[in-house]
């Protein structure tokens, strides 16, 4: 049943960045070119999640436990360090040269295009040689379960 609803959450999501344009890096580019023709697409997609988020995050997490999971995951760190820091330039890096985020670039692996297929095997990659190298150090992901 896991599988089942990831899929569908996957597919739901897809649709959705098909549909709002994040699929294409022109239109992510665009809303970072704020000196030409700035394109303010990815602003209604990102306040939309972002209210998606605020309106069901509380309610979700006053429920016992997850619909499909033992309990709920939550990171435990609220500072800035710098492996965040170095993650998020990593990430704005990417994405500002680009033009794709993970999502979208996974997605547009289904066009057949070759910026997003080398995006993505760049992508699992770099998370392998992440996995390879926190194993290596000793360390773990840093999260609490939370029970309801």
């Amino acid at each position: 049943m896991i599988l089942v609803a990831s899929f569908f959450c996957g597919l739901v999501f897809a649709v959705g960045l098909g549909i709002s344009g994040m699929t294409d890096a022109d239109t992510v580019l665009a809303f970072l070119d704020l000196a030409g023709g700035w394109d303010p697409t990815l602003a209604f997609v990102m306040v939309g999640a972002i209210g998606a988020h605020r309106l069901f995050y509380g309610s979700i997490l006053r429920r016992e436990s997850p619909l499909l999971g033992g309990a709920f995951h939550v990171p435990d760190r609220s500072g800035l360090d710098p492996r965040l820091l170095g993650g998020a330039v990593l990430f704005g890096l990417g994405w500002g040269m680009s033009g794709y985020c993970p999502g979208p670039a996974v997605v547009g692996t289904l066009s057949g295009a070759v910026q997003p297929v080398v995006l993505t095997i760049g992508m699992l990659i770099g998370m392998g040689l992440f996995e390879v190298v926190l194993d290596w150090r000793g360390g773990s992901q840093s999260s609490t379960v939370v029970d309801g």
